[in-house]
């Protein structure tokens, strides 16, 4: 006779339950530890760091901003299907299957305590405490299901058929499942109140932050910066659409009220520890300044340009006795530390030589956004963002290239990383299919701190033709363009590339993002109608 599939069901269905009950154990008692040493949050944080380079930039490239939330996504259908298997067994090996429970427990303690920003031991009590509740709790409704003896038949005989054996705890195995279901329900909800509270707390900070004028006004805009073409990027990004790229699968609520910056290392000879407020009583400055990520390809859109509000970083180096190499400094290298552990290295004599490196506290008139650094973050125009901008910094540490390779450079990134000289075409939009006659193509080109000084246009394979360009704000922000084309019907490409202030025409070169950065030409295909 077929055997039924309850039993089994049951049993995936008792593994689902103490992954439940880990996962809601977990959250809790990381809300007394910290968020961040939760077993979700860990792992993942532990998957990316030990994730090939090229995997990352296929998920940056895939899924974009969403790519934390699909490794998150990725980590509890994993977590469901070792729920599942776990369950299954243990219906015929119920202690070895409730001590398998307490492999979730080591694999999230391990990564909790592997992770940069680990504080000790107590990062590994979520993972521990949830994976043992997780297991006693498989262990009992095992039981319930356990066969207790043979079910008498219709003629009152309780002796020998088998097929009829299924004489399991009905009743004790729904109490109990129904318990633990909603135990766990009210245990991660009690979890998530007790880590919103520490993120109320600092949201209020951020909201009781008043920004004081700026001792140096950036320039208004130019009234010319923004070309009057449809579907070009705006001039300044919106905080909003600001791209995000790092590695934080939970964005770091800090409060500013409590927030420290610590100044230390070779060539310090007055090291300093500095509170948001000591920031907000200094000289500040006020900036336009383009960032792009060194994840961003040939016409990729993680370039953004915003307002920033914030002190001269090198201001501050300098009262703390640091000088550049080319002044007889013993550091080369600033080394920028996250209150989630990530370590960006920058060039000391690029922070500097007179650019606006800034410590940034306010982005486009408004405190910084907690996605894009709240409430302390580096700047550095000309610079990649994964060797200057240092987003939630509590810890700058002057060093030398030779002596530390930050995060990055441990993963095959280029220690040094200047920005290289890029255009994109914002419309036509690829594949469009515009009418004949007179089309627009228009869009931005960049090199911070060097500036933009020409951009062309091609069309097919015929010569380069020069394109409008905007007004300038500074070398240190993107700028627009725009070029009148006379379409014909057919297929087309069209193709831009920029020459910098230095006269260097961007390159046609291809490569990829690693190890310092794209470079090649941007085109997009159409059909003119």
């Amino acid at each position: 006779m077929r055997r039924s599939p309850v039993r089994p069901a049951l049993g995936a269905l008792s593994g689902l339950l103490a992954g439940f009950a880990a996962l809601a154990v977990a959250e809790l008692v990381a809300a007394g530890v910290r968020p961040q040493a939760g077993p979700v949050i860990a792992v993942g944080g532990a998957a990316i760091d030990r994730t090939p380079t090229p995997v990352k930039d296929w998920a940056i490239r895939n899924f974009g901003t969403n790519d934390k939330l699909v490794l998150q996504l990725g980590i509890l259908a994993a977590l469901v299907l070792f729920a599942i298997v776990l369950g299954v067994f243990a219906l015929r090996y119920r202690r070895t299957g409730a001590a398998g429970v307490l492999l979730f427990g080591v694999v999230g303690a391990a990564a909790a305590l592997s992770r940069p920003d680990s504080t000790g031991l107590t990062d590994a009590l979520p993972s521990v405490v949830g994976a043992v509740v997780a297991a006693v709790l498989l262990y009992f409704l095992i039981g319930r299901l356990r066969i207790r003896g043979p079910v008498p038949d219709a003629a009152g005989s309780a002796e020998g058929d088998p097929s009829r054996a299924a004489g399991w705890d009905r009743r004790g195995f729904v109490v109990l499942a129904t318990a633990a279901a909603a135990a766990s329900a009210g245990t991660g909800l009690l979890g998530r109140a007790l880590s919103g509270s520490k993120s109320r707390e600092a949201a209020a900070s951020r909201a009781d932050v008043v920004l004081p004028a700026p001792a140096s006004p950036a320039d208004a805009v130019p009234k010319g910066a923004q070309v009057r073409v449809r579907d070009v990027s705006p001039f300044t990004t919106p905080n909003k659409d600001f791209y995000r790229v790092d590695t934080a699968l939970v964005v770091p609520k800090v409060d500013a009220t409590t927030w420290k910056l610590r100044i230390h290392g070779k060539g310090v000879t007055r090291p300093v520890t500095l509170g948001f407020d000591d920031l907000l009583r200094r000289e500040l400055v006020e900036r336009d300044i383009t960032l792009t990520c060194v994840s961003n390809e040939v016409g990729g859109p993680y370039v953004g340009n915003a307002r920033w509000i914030g002190v001269r970083l090198a201001d501050l180096l300098a009262e703390c006795g640091v000088k550049p190499p080319s002044k007889g400094g013993r550091a080369d290298q600033l080394v920028s530390r996250s209150v989630d552990g990530m370590t960006i290295g920058s060039p000391v004599e690029d922070v500097m030589d007179g650019r606006d490196a800034l410590l940034a506290v306010g982005m486009n008139g408004e405190p910084l956004p907690f996605t894009h650094g709240f409430p302390v973050r580096m700047v550095v125009p000309g610079l990649f963002g994964y060797v200057s901008a240092c987003k939630w910094i509590e810890d700058i540490e002057l060093t030398s290239f030779d002596d530390y390779d930050a995060y990055w450079v441990k993963r095959d990134w280029a220690r040094q990383a200047p920005i290289k000289t890029q255009s994109r075409i914002d419309t036509p939009k690829p594949f469009a299919r515009p009418e004949a006659g007179s089309v627009m193509v228009a869009g931005v080109a960049w090199a911070q701190h060097r500036g933009i000084d020409k951009v062309e246009v091609r069309v097919d394979d015929g010569p380069w033709q020069q394109a409008r360009l905007a007004a300038e704000d500074s070398r240190d922000t993107w700028r627009q363009w725009s070029y009148d084309w006379r379409a014909t019907k057919g297929g087309h490409t069209l193709t831009v590339r920029a020459t910098d202030r230095t006269g260097e025409v961007q390159t046609d070169k291809r490569t990829g993002t690693v190890p310092d950065g794209a470079s090649g030409r941007h085109s997009v295909v159409v059909t003119v109608e």
